[in-house]
């Protein structure tokens, strides 16, 4: 039976977890007759005991937590994630990635399955931007800061047709995460920020990866606590993408000598 991995990076995430074993309990149950459900929990240097209380709550899923014993940011949790996926990846398994403080909604996650098998995609995004999507229980003004910033993070670094480039929340068939590990590297990502999920757009673009995506209502009353986003940090981290650009492109195919005859 081919395997369907769900990776969630957490950071002191001790109160968000109930609810969110309670969506991968559900999520198990959904997908149980056509998948091996794992769950790989990355705590990213957490200092509430996130990691204890998770082994607590897993109960009889097929759950493993990732440690790191300091904070890295999340580019590096999925760092951890991808390459400790390297050697497990088989053809038909899949990888959902998700949000540690239940922003991410799993009654999506068949409509994201629909898409990719039905319509062949190698990687759906859950965008909040798309029409049927949106932002709720948040102040105008974050929202309409959140699309400029969107809007401008697309056009600083030319990304386009796609709506949302910085979602957690994503689907991925394996072959498609193969495909980026052999072009870059077992890990896939190189920074370690907020900024990882646009690098890893950037990436499937220059490898023509089929992407989709699927509209999402994001709740922020869903979540207890914070963001743990730092906007300046993650300012200067899109920032520093701009400067990776040419380096991530995939090489040209050099075009064959001609031979005068």
């Amino acid at each position: 039976m081919p395997s369907l991995y769900i990776a969630v990076p957490v950071l002191n995430e001790a109160p968000n977890l109930p609810r969110l074993f309670d969506s991968f309990r559900r999520l198990a149950s959904d997908h149980s007759a056509q998948f091996s459900v794992h769950i790989l929990l990355v705590d990213d240097g957490s200092t509430d005991g996130t990691a204890d209380v998770a082994c607590q709550l897993a109960g009889d899923l097929a759950f493993k937590v990732l440690r790191h014993e300091v904070n890295y940011g999340p580019g590096r949790a999925f760092q951890t994630v991808f390459s400790y996926l390297a050697d497990k990846l088989q053809p038909g398994d899949w990888v959902l990635t998700m949000e540690g403080d239940n922003t991410s909604r799993y009654e999506l996650v068949r409509t994201m399955f629909r898409r990719a098998i039905e319509e062949d995609y190698e990687v759906v995004l859950a965008s909040p931007y798309l029409y049927g999507g949106g932002i709720v229980h948040t102040s105008s003004l974050r929202v309409l800061l959140s699309k400029v910033a969107n809007t401008f993070v697309k056009e600083l670094l030319g990304i386009n047709g796609i709506v949302t480039v910085s979602s957690f929340f994503r689907l991925y068939r394996a072959s498609a995460l193969q495909r980026l590990q052999q072009r870059y590297s077992p890990s896939i990502l190189e920074t370690n920020g907020f900024e990882c999920m646009t690098e890893m757009v950037i990436k499937m673009i220059n490898l023509n990866l089929s992407i989709s995506e699927v509209p999402m209502v994001l709740d922020t009353q869903l979540r207890i606590g914070k963001s743990k986003m730092k906007i300046m940090r993650t300012i200067r981290g899109y920032l520093r993408l701009a400067l990776q650009l040419r380096r991530w492109k995939a090489p040209e195919i050099p075009k064959p000598a001609l031979t005068r005859i």
